[in-house]
């Protein structure tokens, strides 16, 4: 099955990643990495006969490092993987620092990649060095006691973070490998075991971020392909969304119904010539893939047990659009 998808219209980022659905306020979260800016819109009527909708005006989140993903809290608020840490931010754009893990001491600047929270509330949480240093990275989990332990190590780009239907399988993408591997997942645990290739992406691209649906399918947005490939629970390819930019990033079901795919992209790295032959690199895409994901889990956090911590305010201003 081959699918196309449309632009939304909020200004393109270089490095935006990271979708996230709020079903509580109705709106999409996203990042762009490297300006360390988390944004939030709302769906709203597109002016077109496509039958989709679009992203509104919304609200930009500005914070001193980069920021390799967004997720919810149960009490309210954001969670976010910056820098080399954690950090909860509140409705008015104040951060604090949360937990960190105990990144290698080694001279090698590191920063969050993806992240998001399993079935159980845990967030997973992987890191790469900014020269994309082999074997540099790691994925690791915080629990909402703010335990940090590591799960996996000499990871170089830590991607692609998804659960099936029944939390019982863990979809993960160290991005050089080409190739989306399938852990058993323990859903009251979090012990992941019995790592195994599950889906090649081939010589055009590498996997990114990934979304399931409700079926099993895993969504993959393949960088350098510009397209997002669908995978069947067994690892056929089962569709393509194509879009007009090389650098695909990551993709979420949004939506009152869940039945949208948000795929976001990025500009970053691109020379002059590419960028004049893909001039909507960095937008938000979006369609309707006939697929339907499963509910966001929270960060499973209690406010009563928080760590001290200090809390520094954020610029928080509107999101051109």
């Amino acid at each position: 099955m081959q699918l196309t998808a449309l632009p939304c219209a909020p200004l393109p980022g270089q490095l935006t990643e990271g979708p996230v659905w709020h079903a509580g306020h109705g709106d999409v979260l996203w990042v762009d990495i490297t300006a360390g800016l988390v944004h939030r819109a709302p769906l709203v009527a597109r002016d077109d006969d496509s039958g989709l909708p679009d992203l509104g005006p919304g609200t930009t989140v500005s914070l001193d490092r980069p920021v390799g993903a967004v997720a919810l809290r149960a009490s309210g608020g954001l969670l976010v993987a910056a820098g080399t840490a954690f950090l909860y931010v509140d409705d008015a754009g104040v951060a604090t620092e949360f937990a960190a893990p105990d990144v290698p001491d080694d001279g090698t600047p590191r920063r969050m990649n993806d992240a998001k929270c399993d079935p159980g509330g845990r967030l997973l949480a992987g890191t790469m060095s900014y020269d994309e240093t082999p074997g540099a990275g790691s994925l690791y989990r915080l629990d909402p006691d703010g335990t940090v332990r590591t799960l996996l190590d000499s990871v170089t780009i830590s991607n692609g973070l998804g659960w099936s239907p029944n939390g019982r399988l863990l979809y993960y993408a160290d991005s050089p490998t080409r190739r989306v591997d399938v852990f058993d997942h323990d859903p009251v645990t979090g012990a992941l075991t019995a790592r195994r290739p599950f889906a090649d992406t081939g010589p055009t691209g590498v996997p990114d971020g990934l979304a399931v649906d409700t079926e099993g399918r895993v969504w993959v947005a393949v960088w350098g392909a510009g397209q997002v490939r669908a995978h069947t629970p067994d690892g056929a390819l089962h569709a393509v969304v194509t879009v007009p930019v090389s650098q695909v990033t990551s993709c979420a079901f949004v939506g009152p119904d869940l039945d949208l795919l948000v795929i976001t992209t990025a500009a970053d790295g691109l020379t002059p010539r590419q960028l004049t032959a893909e001039p909507l690199a960095g937008r938000i895409f979006i369609c309707r893939p006939g697929a339907t994901g499963l509910p966001v889990p929270p960060f499973a956090d209690d406010p009563t047990r928080l760590p001290a911590s200090t809390t520094t305010p954020h610029h928080s201003r509107g999101c051109a659009s």
